[in-house]
């Protein structure tokens, strides 16, 4: 079956973000009407999750590439084992990402779409919630909007999303974890209100990657970002993924952030992504993100 049919149907998960897939089979080959559909999903509802599909790695790339040119691994980490392409984040090998984030903004050209797949779940906890940045940039009281409009930001990895809770006990594949992360460093600037190059919409671009503002003091930038990421993460602009095995999210890296709840303790969880590689930003007056360290054209090639 390829999928075309009229059984694809799309239920939103609430009215603002997010949306459970139906009648489409990944493992199968995928026609231009069933691919043409998921983008629209995706474009519409920010994230879209597909139950039970139990790909493996070479299916979970080749769905990935009907969406467009695939990015490496990550800048900076190493893909899965014979898979340059894919991105691991293994619980037990320190791989957490309890914190809000963008995927890969502290470079120049984030991915403009991620797909993650479910490999270990945990008997509980180890959710994902996700975060629909545009109905926050539209939700600004005018004058919070009016100024973020004219911000640009500076992004690092840093600031590593794949380390374990700082508020716990950091173990050691961690901290290895966390030096492989930041062995070469990226500082990107970007529009903190980015333009959407498909949809036109206007979104917030920050996340846990955004160290501070242009133009302003460290502590200036962390009370606005703060008072900006809280729009962001209000509860009325998220969903809740409670995770399965073979469960396929895919996301709108342009217009989301999300947040890999690390509530399972030493339980097992094991998820790998796959990225979509994006165009640079652009802000509303027109200017376009910029690199300031670090050359990240390598992962934006291809990747397999």
């Amino acid at each position: 079956m390829n999928s075309s049919g009229s059984d694809l149907q799309a239920q939103p998960l609430t009215v603002r973000i997010g949306a459970e897939l139906t009648g489409v089979d990944l493992r199968q080959p995928l026609d231009a009407r069933a691919v043409a559909w998921i983008r629209s999903a995706l474009l519409r509802h920010k994230v879209v999750f597909l139950r039970g599909q139990h790909l493996d790695r070479e299916q979970q790339v080749a769905f990935a590439s009907h969406l467009g040119e695939l990015t490496a691994a990550h800048p900076t980490v190493p893909g899965a084992e014979g898979a340059p392409g894919v991105f691991e984040l293994d619980s037990h090998a320190g791989g957490r990402a309890n914190h809000w984030h963008t995927d890969v903004t502290f470079t120049d050209r984030p991915p403009a779409v991620s797909v993650l797949r479910a490999v270990v779940v945990p008997p509980v906890g180890g959710d994902t919630i996700w975060a629909n940045t545009a109905t926050a940039y539209e939700g600004l009281p005018a004058p919070l909007r009016a100024l973020a409009d004219g911000l640009r930001a500076v992004h690092t990895n840093r600031y590593d999303y794949g380390r374990a809770n700082p508020a716990g006990a950091v173990d050691d594949a961690a901290r290895r974890r966390r030096v492989q992360f930041e062995s070469v460093v990226f500082e990107t600037e970007h529009p903190v209100v980015r333009v959407h190059p498909e949809t036109g919409e206007r979104s917030l671009l920050l996340g846990g990657f955004a160290q501070h503002v242009v133009g302003l003091s460290s502590r200036e930038s962390a009370d606005l970002i703060r008072a900006l990421q809280d729009r962001v993460t209000a509860p009325e602009h998220t969903v809740r993924w409670r995770w399965r095995e073979g469960d396929v999210a895919v996301w709108d890296n342009r217009a989301t952030q999300h947040y890999a709840v690390d509530d399972y303790g030493d339980a097992h969880r094991v998820v790998q992504r796959v990225t979509v590689a994006g165009p640079i930003p652009v802000g509303i007056d027109g200017r376009p993100s910029r690199a300031l360290r670090g050359d990240a054209s390598a992962y934006s090639a291809v990747g397999g």
